[in-house]
């Protein structure tokens, strides 16, 4: 099975995908947890060239390319690999994340980021996606509380571009709903994995 985790800047993302992996390794399961950009050591080099630096480092097309390479290097090497042995994958972040970046907040062509997924992705499809949906003005505000600064290019990309990530993480998910289930990021943590793990055993 392979499950993404998607949302904007501090919805929380990070901390209940480590929740989930530590209960389904405790049923025995035999678990891959993982993140993008990154999971290999290309794809973590061009993860410093995306999350760092200054806002208008690349254009939306370059960020998109970049992503994408590091996704085919991550799919060969860690999650296609995994799949077919078997275990659960969990990631952080994954192809709809681009689309809704790279796309709805950055206006990069949809014909671009279809074509990508297409020819880098292709059948290997998330089976689950949880959508973690959130006021980006609090989100923001976690994500500053929580963070250093060294991986903080996005979230000062303003609040205007995060608006528009939002709404495109929820367009998303309504355009994909047997696959996407969009989860009530503003709810406290345990109230955020009871619900997860009951759209995962329902």
């Amino acid at each position: 099975m392979f499950i993404t985790f998607e949302g904007g800047e501090g919805t929380g993302k990070s901390t209940q995908i480590k929740l989930l992996a530590d209960r389904l390794i405790a049923q025995g399961r035999a678990v891959i947890l993982t993140r993008e950009p990154g999971g290999t050591k290309q794809a973590e080099a061009l993860r410093s060239l995306l999350v760092s630096g200054d806002t208008d480092r690349w254009s939306a097309e370059s960020e998109a390319l970049l992503n994408y390479a590091a996704r085919d290097s991550h799919l060969h090497q860690v999650i296609r690999p995994a799949l077919t042995a078997g275990s659960t994958v969990l990631c952080d972040r994954f192809m709809d994340s681009t689309r809704a970046y790279q796309g709805y907040a950055g206006a990069c062509t949809f014909h671009l980021l279809d074509e990508l997924e297409r020819s880098i992705v292709g059948d290997t499809r998330p089976t689950l996606t949880f959508v973690f949906d959130l006021d980006p003005v609090i989100g923001l505000a976690r994500a500053k509380s929580r963070g250093d600064g060294a991986e903080d290019r996005f979230e000062r990309k303003g609040l205007a571009f995060h608006q528009r990530l939002r709404n495109g993480f929820l367009e998303i998910a309504q355009a994909d709903p047997q696959r996407c289930r969009v989860i009530d990021a503003s709810q406290d943590m345990t109230a955020v994995a009871a619900a997860i793990w009951g759209h995962l055993n329902g």
